[in-house]
């Protein structure tokens, strides 16, 4: 598959977005997964996000660290900025890129070994200073490269593909990211399309640190019975909490709905996020309600998706460290070296 190149010419009808880009312009090489992975789903949700949401292409940087899961960046988004890091760095090289540019929007992307093994110390410190990213962990429980070995994710119980018994628990990298103060926390599946559009857009609109834990079976190593990823048991026990519409600079509806109402939630950039609460146990707005619906689902071995937790109010790390509105990497030398007298201010206020 690598030999071959994905034709440059667009068909003339095709339709344009309000910047003047295909669907088509948000592809990148044709992928050499296997054929039925779910991340390459998961690549298609994003295109159509970015191109739903009229997103420049060059407006975007993407960045992944090592595993099948970070190979995907380079098969969306072709004319967008992006970075391979290291194994499981990503979250910091993401944060320096940041704040060198706060005017990109950026996109991390990763997988359930690069982030819950070697990358979970980077992965904690991305979202508890609110580093304004949409983080996608695609997740199936297995290190794909290696050919199969569980990775930090796998259920307790659950059995590879030549029969052993995972005997550690998984991590939950979804409660992880509540309890370090993530402001918009969310599940999908890669099976699931419908949902898991909706909660990109919603993710790049929020303006905070934003993770989708995305469950996505391997088709190699853990789409077999005994598997807890596999695409027939996530859809047996799939339990949705909400159904996601986003709607960009809509008009503001109510804001405490009951059970199958209406949750109107405004975002970062004016926007408004829209939920169908189906799940009556279940608020979005509460970081202990989102814990509590989440361990009660997993003990009944039901899996939650939808949007799990979000914040309005949310400040990110910009906000937290009062830096300047425009990008540092294109301040003048006035701006960078303001003179001695206000270096003196500087020393004398921290004397």
């Amino acid at each position: 598959m690598t030999y071959i190149a994905k034709p440059a010419l667009h068909h003339p009808t095709l339709t344009k977005n309000k910047v003047g880009y295909t669907r088509r312009d948000y592809e990148g090489r044709i992928s050499t997964l296997c054929a039925g992975c779910g991340h390459d789903s998961i690549s298609a949700a994003i295109i159509q996000a970015c191109w739903e949401l009229d997103i420049a292409p060059h407006r975007v940087a993407k960045m992944s660290g090592i595993g099948c899961s970070s190979k995907t960046p380079d098969y969306f988004l072709s004319a967008s900025h992006g970075l391979n890091s290291v194994h499981g760095r990503m979250p910091s090289c993401l944060t320096g890129a940041s704040l060198a540019n706060r005017e990109l929007l950026y996109l991390g992307v990763s997988g359930d070994g690069d982030s819950a093994s070697i990358g979970l110390g980077q992965f904690a410190h991305a979202m508890r200073r609110g580093v304004p990213m949409v983080y996608i962990v695609e997740n199936n429980g297995v290190y794909g490269l290696t050919k199969g070995q569980f990775s930090p994710t796998a259920d307790k119980g659950s059995q590879s593909k030549k029969g052993a018994m995972n005997i550690d628990s998984a991590v939950d990298l979804v409660s992880l990211a509540l309890q370090l103060g993530a402001s918009y926390v969310a599940r999908g599946f890669s099976g699931d399309k419908a949902q898991l559009v909706p909660l990109i857009k919603g993710a790049m609109r929020h303006g905070g640190a934003a993770f989708i834990d995305v469950i996505s079976p391997c088709v190699a190593f853990n789409n077999h019975a005994g598997s807890t990823r596999s695409y027939d048991h996530v859809r047996e026990h799939n339990q949705a909490l909400n159904r996601i519409d986003f709607i960009d600079l809509a008009p503001e509806a109510k804001a405490e709905p009951g059970a199958g109402e209406l949750l109107s939630l405004p975002q970062a950039d004016g926007s408004l996020l829209h939920l169908r609460k189906l799940h009556a146990a279940h608020d979005p707005t509460s970081r202990l309600a989102a814990m509590t619906t989440i361990q009660t689902l997993q003990q009944q071995g039901e899996l939650p998706t939808g949007l799990l937790y979000v914040d309005a109010q949310a400040r990110n790390l910009h906000q937290q460290l009062k830096m300047v509105p425009g990008a540092l990497n294109a301040l003048d030398e006035a701006a960078l070296c303001p003179g001695g007298a206000q270096l003196e201010r500087i020393n004398a206020a921290l004397r």
